[in-house]
């Protein structure tokens, strides 16, 4: 059935609970798993409070995101070290994660993903959309939703 699946996370506690079921379902189908992480990009100027936010220089963002990403993904790691599930991680900046995790999934030549349900909740999530949301329309591979 499937072979290979993309585990894209966000560091939240949902993501968590998805890997850990995307784990579970891998070893029971003697699948493989790729953890992934998509960054946002912090290259432009943010005005908050009205004041002007400079972006970090590439080098101190470049080490902010690995850090993350290493913290996000090794959750998942562990997770397939313990179920003696194949895990290989990577991670990008993209300020589209729903597009990452679906040209990811193509990179990798996933054949399933497994993801959380959502990360934002209430007004945010009605006016940025759904990550999850944009996965499933926009992915040509299933997409297996965790709650």
């Amino acid at each position: 059935m499937f072979k290979h699946i993309l585990v894209p996370t966000d560091g939240s506690r949902l993501s968590a609970k998805a890997a850990k079921q995307a784990v579970k379902l891998a070893k029971s189908l003697g699948a493989r798993i790729t953890g992934f992480h998509a960054a946002p990009d912090f290259s432009s100027t943010y005005y908050g409070d009205g004041y002007i936010l400079r972006a970090p220089g590439a080098k101190a963002q470049a080490e902010f995101v690995q850090k993350q990403a290493r913290r996000y993904l090794s959750v998942i790691e562990v997770e397939a070290e313990v179920e003696k599930v194949p895990c290989e991680v990577f991670h990008t900046i993209n300020d589209s994660p729903s597009a990452a995790i679906v040209d990811a999934a193509k990179k990798k030549k996933c054949d399933l993903i497994v993801m959380a349900s959502h990360g934002r909740r209430g007004l945010s999530a009605l006016v940025l959309g759904s990550e999850t949301h944009k996965v499933l329309v926009h992915s040509k591979i299933p997409v297996l939703v965790c709650r």
